[in-house]
């Protein structure tokens, strides 16, 4: 991939061209191309673009104030965390992204335990700074930066003999419910519980990172819910504000006293301009919101069942809209990419040679329909 940006810091591979504009589900690049978007920018812009109420609400914050910092009350943060939490008994910090949500549990169950030890799993992605980042399983994202954060143990995601690794000395076992950026890998529900069951049995935290299944992703405001587990913390971001960099931890209240005055902060979390914008996009994922992205789900994976007809597609996973399509090695997913691109389709990749799809949750079922018919035509001929 060729690049003219040669004044910054040349992080991401990226493809050569500009997205420029975007409307509902549909993206027009620098040239005048337009694309189905697959994406939703990584999970994030989950109500598509130009979201009627998100854009107003935003619109009408920035003619008022943007930023007044965290020394003031703030009555957007306390009504986007009492749509966060429900009527459950919770508490929730807010910051700028995933990472910084994840951080900050780690910060949060050492001073809440009085233990230091935190329980990962092997392929997950939890961040790129530093505590974020030690507590990804995930070699490549950590090479040339060791030392990581110390006492953080690894186990095998979705494997029974990991329970053992559940240990009285921990202070939380960190978890996906579905590992994103790992490849889209599932996990097992009874796995899931029992790996819950082990947590309160010697007094761990359980900590379950939303921030790529969250906010209607999979059908559930929040993917665990789907599962019928009751983690201690949770984090979330990407489709928090449908768009507005912010990130959210929240935990039971009976956490709040290891959490006061001075024990953490942020200047620009939860500031007014992305609450607003975090407020106009959770007040839109009602019941009857979630329960339309599960019926189109349940064509969509109608739909791919057929996929695994195909010689180049090894299995596929997932859940409601969040998809992996594992290609054989003889295929390269983003060949695969760019030739959807071609084709006015974008989509992502995971590790393990996978196709990633988060469309948004806003897409018709002709759109969906549409974009995974131009899926299988492109790795039929590949056949």
């Amino acid at each position: 991939m060729t690049t003219t940006m040669t004044h910054v810091f040349p992080t991401y591979a990226r493809f050569p061209f500009e997205l420029v504009d975007g409307k509902g589900v549909t993206l027009t690049d620098n040239n005048g191309k337009q694309y189905l978007d697959f994406t939703s920018g990584i999970g994030v812009c989950n109500l598509g673009y130009q979201n009627p109420a998100v854009t107003s609400a935003v619109e009408d914050q920035v003619k008022k104030i943007w930023h007044i910092s965290n020394l003031y009350e703030n009555h957007l943060q306390e009504a986007v965390a009492k749509l966060l939490v429900k009527d459950e008994d919770k508490l929730v910090f807010f910051a700028n992204s995933g990472t910084e949500a994840n951080e900050a549990t780690l910060k949060l169950a050492r001073k809440a335990t009085g233990k230091t030890a935190v329980l990962s799993f092997n392929h997950s992605f939890h961040g790129r700074t530093y505590g974020a980042m030690s507590m990804t399983g995930n070699a490549h994202i950590q090479e040339g930066f060791f030392p990581m954060v110390p006492d953080i143990r690894f186990a095998d995601y979705n494997d029974d003999a990991s329970l053992a690794k559940i240990t009285s000395d921990l202070a939380a076992v960190i978890l996906e419910v579905i590992q994103g950026e790992g490849g889209v890998i599932n996990g097992d529900p009874d796995w899931l519980k029992a790996v819950q069951a082990k947590c309160q049995e010697v007094g761990a935290l359980l900590i379950i990172d939303e921030v790529q299944t969250g906010n209607g992703r999979t059908g559930y405001q929040f993917a665990y819910q789907g599962v019928g587990l009751d983690p201690d913390i949770v984090t979330t971001a990407k489709g928090l504000a449908n768009g507005l960099p912010v990130g959210a931890m929240i935990g039971k209240t009976s956490l709040g006293a290891a959490f006061g005055p001075g024990t953490h902060g942020s200047t620009f979390a939860g500031n007014p301009l992305t609450m607003a914008s975090a407020k106009a996009t959770l007040e839109q994922l009602t019941p009857e919101f979630l329960q339309d992205v599960q019926d189109k789900a349940d064509a969509v994976w109608a739909q791919l069942a057929n996929f695994k007809d195909l010689a180049v597609v090894q299995s596929i996973s997932g859940k409601g809209l969040m998809i992996g399509i594992h290609l054989t090695d003889d295929v390269q997913v983003n060949d695969v990419i760019v030739k959807l691109q071609n084709k006015g389709l974008l989509t992502l990749s995971a590790v393990g040679n996978t196709l990633r799809l988060l469309p948004p949750l806003v897409m018709t079922p002709g759109d969906l329909k549409q974009g995974l018919t131009t899926i299988y035509e492109t790795l039929n001929d590949l056949n």
